[in-house]
This record gives structure tokens, C-alpha cells and sequence, in this order.
């Protein structure tokens, strides 16, 4: 036993009840989070999570823990600041150690035209209520020494942007966090339960076939990561999602003085430092759409080269580990939140490669719309109704690894 294995967390097991006022499909963040906010904010507690595996097993045990609100459109830089702000305080509030540590995220430009796209950053950031400061080479060697402002002579680093509340938190104990305040307040969460169908009535949703048989349900809300698609084919709906592998990986132990988060859109990777001292660096996502979570060569090769030319040092490193998680993608890289056109069934999707971050705020902002009946104005712009009404919310730029 160590520092890093969570010795108070008490997480209780029921078996299913035939009906619950609220089922929510998916054990991951999302879905555990929606659950905890429901019963800590609404005092809505009869709800169930199902979870085809166990708990944080998909997606949320397989991304790389960034937590961020520097986005590049309006509505995007207000929801994430809410989630900023939410995991700054989850420690405190579910008295469990997350790991949460602020450490500031530093955005590279290598063009002139970057420079102006991260200048527009701190502006649009700043004015809607994320910190973010447009810095010049001499700041970024201070905020992070470790990097070659010169990129071999390749990838020089003009400027940048840098976002000081840019943090990083465990994701398993996110999870176990979320769990185990969900359940002290009368949630169930059910593990090994896959959902094989939803059950209609007059159009309506009113439960779920599963795998420990049938569930029935006021609301049903759907916060599977990778599967979305299907499980809105068994509602009739068809959702602008296509899902893509994303690849990451951790090296050995490193000096513990890689204070920041570094990006590079331009080089397609990013790079922070774990608690126990590994570098821990992911890249784009695959380009072709698939449910795989293998993990390959050509990933490992490609992104440490580029990685290299910013962050020398690496090259005296070894790969320790790697891993892959599936992102659900929208056409305008925004996430889709909130109800659809069939009754009783509700989404949070299109998460992408920024569903952890997304975590507090995305749970909060649906807990309210179950309770309430009403779209939160926070989300109001992520309706899936958005793209049929032409109101996209194209935020390619702030994907960082795209």
C-alpha cells in the first residue's frame, strides 16, 4: 500500500430494482457524475448507473488526466471555466484526495499565424472568464526551461499562450470519488451490465433491456463513451458522431521539476508530468474512424519524434507503458449535450479528446436538466438540435491534438 492506492474509499453494491426514476447508461465519469449531482443537488436518488464493465473502464481509465478551459469560442471558454472551477474544490467537497494540482498550460505558436490565433486565445479567454495570457519566448523559458526554443532549427517557438489554471487530477480516483458520494446518498451502481436495448411505449422511453434483464426508467440518459452511436440506434436516433482511437503513453521516471502542461498544435502532442514522475505524452487521434483500443509502433515512433524536437531531454528516456482510448467525434468538434427528439432519452456525447475535463460541469449541467425539465443556459448551445438549426460551434483549434 502505498500513497497512490486510496484506502477510504467505500464503495457499496446493490442488486438492480425493477424500475428506477432515472437510469444512466455508462460508469464513467460522465455518467457517475451526472449520478452524483442528481443526488448532492437535487436529492434525486433513485437513480441507477449501469456500467458494461467496471467503473471508469472505458474511456475515463484511458486519457491523459488535462484539465483546461482555454478554448477558442465563447460558449466552450464559460463551460469549461465551470469545470475548472468545480474540480477545484472536489477534493474538499467528497473529502477524497484526487490528486488535483494546478500547473498552468503553456499552448506553443511556431507561425505568425499561430501567434495571432493564440493572442485571440488569451483575449477571448480572458473575456470570458479563463485566465490566459499571450507570453513571448522569454516567459515560456521560465514557465518551462526543458524546452528548445529553437526546435532543432525546425519548429522555432515564437510566443504562445499560457493558461494558468491548467491542471491535472488522478482519473481513477475521480471516478471512485464520484462513485462513492453517488452511492453514500442512495445511487446504484450496477458493474458487468450492458444494455442490449431500450424498451418504448408510444414512442417514449421507459427502460432498458440489460444484460441482468430488464430495467425500467422515468428518464434514460446515455453517457457511454465509443458506443453512442449504437445506443442511439436502439432509440431511432441517428447522431453525427464518428469515433476515433486515441493513443498515449508514459515514460520512465523523469526529475521532478517538469512543472507545466505543453502543447503544440502544430506538432500535434502534448506533455506534462504525472505524480510519480513518468512524462507522460499523447498525440492526435487515429485518422481512421474504429472502436479499437489497440495500440501500435508507428504511434510511438511518430509522436516521439515530434516530442523530441521540442523536448530534447526525452531522447534519454525509455517507453514505459502505452494505451489507447475511443473518441466520440462531432462534425464541429463541440460535445452534444442535453435532450433529443425521442421522449425520456437523453445524451451527453461528442466528447472527443476533452471528456475529462468536461467531468463536474457536464454532470452538474445534466443533473439540473433531469431535475428541472429545462436546458441550463451553459449548455443550451450544445443541443443536438444545433446542427439541423445551422448553429455549429466549430472549436478545431482548441482540440490540440488535431
Amino acid at each position: 500500500m502505498n500513497e497512490f492506492v486510496e484506502q477510504k474509499v467505500a464503495l457499496t453494491w446493490t442488486e438492480p430494482k425493477a424500475t428506477y426514476d432515472v437510469v444512466i447508461v455508462g460508469g464513467g465519469g460522465h455518467g457517475l457524475a451526472t449520478a452524483y449531482y442528481l443526488a448532492t443537488r437535487h436529492g434525486i436518488t433513485n437513480v441507477a448507473v449501469l456500467e458494461r464493465k467496471y467503473i471508469g473502464s472505458g474511456n475515463s481509465g484511458r486519457n491523459t488526466t488535462v484539465i483546461r478551459a482555454n478554448y477558442g469560442i465563447p460558449e466552450a471558454v464559460r463551460f469549461y471555466q465551470r469545470s475548472v472551477e468545480l474540480y477545484a474544490t472536489l477534493e474538499q467537497e467528497t473529502d477524497r484526495w484526487i490528486m488535483h494540482k494546478e500547473k498552468g498550460l503553456l499552448w506553443l505558436a511556431h507561425t505568425e499565424a499561430a501567434v495571432r490565433a493564440e493572442r485571440a486565445r488569451a483575449e477571448i479567454n480572458t473575456k470570458f472568464g479563463a485566465r490566459t495570457e499571450y507570453v513571448g519566448r522569454k516567459e515560456i523559458a521560465e514557465i518551462c526551461p526543458q524546452l528548445d526554443l529553437d526546435g532543432a532549427g525546425v519548429w522555432p517557438i515564437l510566443g504562445g499562450s499560457y493558461h494558468p489554471a491548467g491542471a491535472t487530477a488522478r482519473h481513477d480516483r475521480v471516478v471512485w470519488a464520484l462513485a462513492e458520494g453517488a452511492m453514500k446518498r442512495g445511487v446504484h451502481v450496477h458493474q458487468n451490465t450492458a444494455v442490449t436495448g431500450l424498451v418504448k411505449e408510444n414512442g417514449r422511453v421507459v427502460g432498458v433491456e440489460t444484460t441482468q434483464g430488464r430495467i425500467g426508467a422515468g428518464v434514460v440518459v446515455s453517457a457511454v463513451g465509443g458506443h453512442v452511436t449504437s445506443l442511439g440506434n436502439m432509440a431511432g436516433l441517428r447522431l453525427p458522431i464518428r469515433t476515433h482511437p486515441l493513443q498515449a503513453y508514459v515514460t520512465n521516471h523523469y526529475e521532478m521539476n517538469f512543472d507545466a502542461i505543453v502543447a503544440s498544435t502544430s506538432l500535434l502532442f502534448y506533455a506534462s508530468q504525472t505524480a510519480r514522475g513518468e512524462m507522460l505524452i499523447g498525440a492526435e487521434i487515429d485518422p481512421q474512424p474504429s472502436y479499437s483500443y489497440a495500440s501500435g509502433d508507428h504511434f510511438l515512433q511518430s509522436c516521439s519524434f515530434r516530442a523530441m524536437t521540442l523536448l530534447p531531454f526525452l531522447r534519454n528516456l525509455r517507453v514505459l507503458r502505452q494505451w489507447t482510448g475511443v473518441c466520440d467525434m462531432s462534425p464541429d468538434y463541440s460535445p452534444i449535450m442535453g435532450k433529443t427528439e425521442v421522449d425520456g432519452f437523453l445524451i451527453t456525447t461528442g466528447w472527443g479528446t476533452w471528456g475529462f475535463k468536461a467531468i463536474p460541469a457536464g454532470g452538474e449541467q445534466m443533473a439540473q436538466l433531469i431535475a428541472t425539465g429545462e436546458t441550463p443556459e451553459l449548455i443550451a448551445p450544445f443541443s443536438l438540435g444545433r446542427f439541423a438549426a445551422d448553429r455549429t460551434l466549430a472549436d478545431r483549434g482548441s482540440a490540440g491534438t488535431h
